[in-house]
This record gives C-alpha cells, sequence and structure tokens, in this order.
C-alpha cells in the first residue's frame, strides 16, 4: 500500500534580525502561498521575534500560520512536553502533504529550538522530510555591523553559552582567541567583573539585538555602564582575547609533487 508523500518541515532561517539579511533562498521562501508558516516563542505574552522580522520585511503570511510555544528552561520534562505539543500542531498539515515553513530567526541550525522540532517531528513518522535553509549568525553580524574580523587567519573562535559559568569561560582563555559569549541575560555583571580582572575590557564588545531597530552596542570600558541593568536576551558579548600565547603551528599542508612520468614516447 502506497502512502501519500508528506510535506516538508522547512527551517527557514532569517538572519539576526534586519530584513536585508534574509537570503535570497529564505526570501523565495517567504513568497509561497502553499506553505503553512510556524514560528516560535517563549510564553503566549512574549511575541515572536522571527514573526516581527518577517514582518518588518513587509511579507505577507499566508492564511494558515501558527505561533509555536518553546519556554526557557532547563527543565528536560517540560522541555520535551512543549516540543511534543509542538511537533502534534504541525503533523497534521505534513501528513496531508503541505509544506511547513518554521521561521527562525539566525540560523537554523544554530542555538535554534527548529532542531528540537524536526527530531520530534521525525519521532512520530519518520517519513516527513527535513530541509534547512542556512542563514547569517548573529555573531558574524555583530563583528559586521562592528567593523571587526570574526577571525583571522589560524585564529581559535569559541562560541559558549554563558551558562555553563565564569570557571568554563576563563578556562577558554588559553586556547582561543576570539571568544563569543552567547545567552548572557543573567550573568553580566559577573561578566564584566571578569572582563575588568583579567585585562580584557578593552577588546571586548556588547551588541544587543543586532539588526534590530532598537540594535544597542557598546564597547570597551563603555560597558561598564550596562552594570545593574536589564538587557534582551538577546544579547551578546565578543571578546578578542590579546593576551593569547600561540603554541607551535604547522606551516603548509601541501605535499612536494611527485615528478611527472615520462611518457612512452620519451621511453622510446
Amino acid at each position: 500500500m502506497n502512502h501519500a508523500p508528506t510535506g516538508r518541515l522547512i527551517g527557514v532561517s532569517l538572519g539576526p534580525g534586519d530584513p536585508g539579511l534574509i537570503t535570497r533562498a529564505a526570501w523565495e521562501q517567504l513568497q509561497r502561498r502553499d506553505a503553512v508558516w510556524v514560528y516560535p516563542a517563549r510564553s503566549g505574552k512574549t511575541p515572536s521575534y522571527a514573526w516581527d522580522i518577517v514582518r518588518r520585511a513587509g511579507v505577507q503570511p499566508p492564511d494558515e500560520h501558527a505561533l509555536l510555544l518553546f519556554p526557557m528552561t532547563h527543565d528536560a520534562e517540560k522541555l520535551a512536553t512543549a516540543w511534543l505539543k509542538a511537533a502534534h500542531t504541525v503533523l497534521p498539515w505534513l501528513q496531508a502533504g503541505q509544506d511547513v515553513l518554521f521561521l527562525v530567526e539566525g540560523d537554523a541550525s544554530t542555538y535554534a529550538t527548529f532542531g528540537h522540532l524536526a527530531r520530534t517531528v521525525r519521532g512520530l513518522d519518520e517519513q516527513v522530510a527535513v530541509q534547512v535553509i542556512a542563514g547569517v549568525n548573529s555573531f558574524t553580524a555583530a563583528c559586521a555591523d562592528l567593523n571587526l574580523p570574526f577571525s583571522e587567519q589560524d585564529d581559535t573562535v569559541a562560541i559558549v553559552p554563558a551558562a555553563y559559568g565564569l570557571s568554563a569561560v576563563d578556562r577558554l582563555l588559553d586556547d582561543f582567541d576570539t571568544l563569543v559569549l552567547m545567552k548572557i541575560k543573567p550573568l553580566l555583571d559577573d561578566l564584566l567583573d571578569w572582563l575588568e580582572r583579567r585585562g580584557l575590557l578593552q577588546g571586548a564588545h556588547f551588541v544587543e539585538r543586532v539588526g534590530a531597530t532598537d540594535e544597542r552596542r557598546l564597547s570597551g570600558a563603555d560597558m561598564l555602564a550596562l552594570r545593574g541593568s536589564k538587557v534582551s536576551y538577546l544579547s551578546l558579548l565578543i571578546v578578542k582575547n590579546t593576551h593569547r600565547v600561540r603554541g607551535e603551528r604547522i606551516k603548509g599542508c601541501l605535499k612536494k609533487s611527485s615528478p611527472v612520468p615520462a611518457t612512452v614516447e620519451e621511453n622510446a
């Protein structure tokens, strides 16, 4: 017995906030009228940032669209329940043969909720095809706004949720030239103290809601004005570690060319 083909679950990456950073591939998906849109929010009282990006881009939603709740918690049971509920919301559309576009800020493969949804949906129906459209990350967009190279030559880079704590971040300094600290809101004051203590303020940059109309950027000692203030969840720190001592690096990876063998004519 042949089953009708299912629709595709497509992670449509929208970039960090500036509608101009929506890729051509993502834009083409947003023009479709035959697909369903779904978009994440942390709660029913919190607007969806992904939805805000497409609205500012002037894109009209299709007739069918839905908000999916992905709560901000480390409680594994609550997360699993939310992912399952979201999967059951989109599955009927997919099984009816409709494509479902999951709108996500930044890149759908980088600290995004899309991966959780895709795995849960596939767990319910392995016939569902999943596609990801790559997007611009918040940290590369932030570096572009700051006119700051993200990495050069043999630079090493670490991208770390600040929730791992100062001790974990501190251990990375010996091995990385650039640290990108994500989700810094709960630890901001501690991070500012740490930057001062380690002599890293001069090479550090705070960026809040990169690409949005209310983007905010502070660098160096100016960041100290943030102490005691509330910042958006969509905030990050880029730290250039000018004190790092690099170890020996392998110079060149190309093997020497072997001599070209003589032709039959030359050997005749």
